[in-house]
């Protein structure tokens, strides 16, 4: 059985045309690489070089067993490249879901520093509103997906096959049009003096929406749903406008397109939750972006009311 480092080793000799050049091709000393050829002709059982002042040529037997080295060597680079694709990360793709904050603010760094260190692997990216996007994974149509649920609130639990990975917590906000008058002061607003105030909230089959109007009612804040949408930018934008007020994550406030008075709420209860969800003995591919989600979201946790939200009045 011939060792394929000494077969590279005759190889390079062969294309270098001396022992020293081709050592310092393969980053041997000239000594070294010279004892692996000798290794070589002991296996092969006979003379493969014939040493000259100007180098180093093939004798007949090393000339034959060339032809073969380089088989050998290609079919074992071409099986590399078939246990790379095969493993995920060398080829094949990569689905992800998303929602829309994660998709605007925190799953792009991980997909370029995925994308630089795999650069052959298909990355697509699809949109889902929670908690579709757990469903997706099961169903198979990503192969992992950000999703979110507000905390205290309804269970969600993950469909049959699905796990979810906890990533990120962040609190609950209470966002105003400009200069309103809750917005006006540094310290926390008690949730109790929201009671009265129109609201601008998501569709009322959301679990999300029924968590905030739990903890309103809980604190005595009844409230009355003026505006409704899925869509954090187009609430953020109705409250702007003066039409209502909503409570939102903290990244949906500092991301806002448009001005917006920030409070944070008393008692700081309400929090999103951002996980990850997959399906265990995922691909390598699936793996390596689990982890550099992690990283990523780990920088972008929320800080203290000092560096991360306005000030308001």
């Amino acid at each position: 059985m011939y060792d394929p480092t000494r077969l590279a080793a005759l190889v390079a000799v062969a294309e270098a045309g001396s022992i020293t050049r081709a050592a310092a091709r393969l980053g041997y000393t000239a000594p070294a690489l010279s004892q692996q050829l000798a290794k070589l002709e002991r296996e092969a059982g006979a003379a493969l070089l014939v040493r000259h002042h100007r180098g180093a040529r093939l004798t007949a037997a090393g000339e034959l067993l060339l032809v073969r080295a380089r088989r050998v060597l290609d079919e074992l680079d071409q099986a590399r490249h078939e246990l790379s694709r095969l493993a995920g990360l060398s080829g094949g793709r990569l689905r992800v879901g998303t929602f829309m904050t994660a998709g605007t603010h925190l799953l792009p760094p991980a997909l370029s520093a995925f994308r630089r260190a795999h650069p052959d692997v298909e990355l697509s990216v699809t949109e889902y509103v929670p908690p579709q996007a757990s469903a997706a994974v099961a169903r198979g149509e990503v192969d992992l997906a950000l999703t979110h649920e507000y905390v205290p609130g309804e269970a969600m639990p993950a469909p049959e096959g699905v796990r979810l990975e906890p990533l990120l917590t962040e609190e609950l906000v209470l966002v105003t049009a400009p200069g309103h008058a809750l917005s006006a002061g540094s310290g926390r607003l008690p949730l109790a003096e929201l009671a009265g105030q129109p609201l601008v909230s998501m569709a009322p089959a959301n679990p999300n929406r029924r968590a905030v109007e739990a903890a309103l009612a809980a604190a005595g804040a009844s409230v009355a749903v003026r505006c409704e949408s899925p869509s954090y930018a187009v609430v953020c934008a109705l409250v702007t406008a003066g039409l209502g007020v909503a409570v939102v994550p903290e990244m949906v406030a500092e991301g806002s397109m448009t001005p917006l008075g920030v409070r944070r709420l008393d008692p700081p209860e309400l929090h999103r939750r951002i996980s990850v969800a997959y399906r265990p003995g995922g691909t390598p591919a699936a793996d390596t972006l689990r982890a550099l989600l992690r990283g990523a979201f780990l920088r972008h946790s929320p800080g203290t009311p000092d560096t991360r939200l306005p000030r308001s009045g």
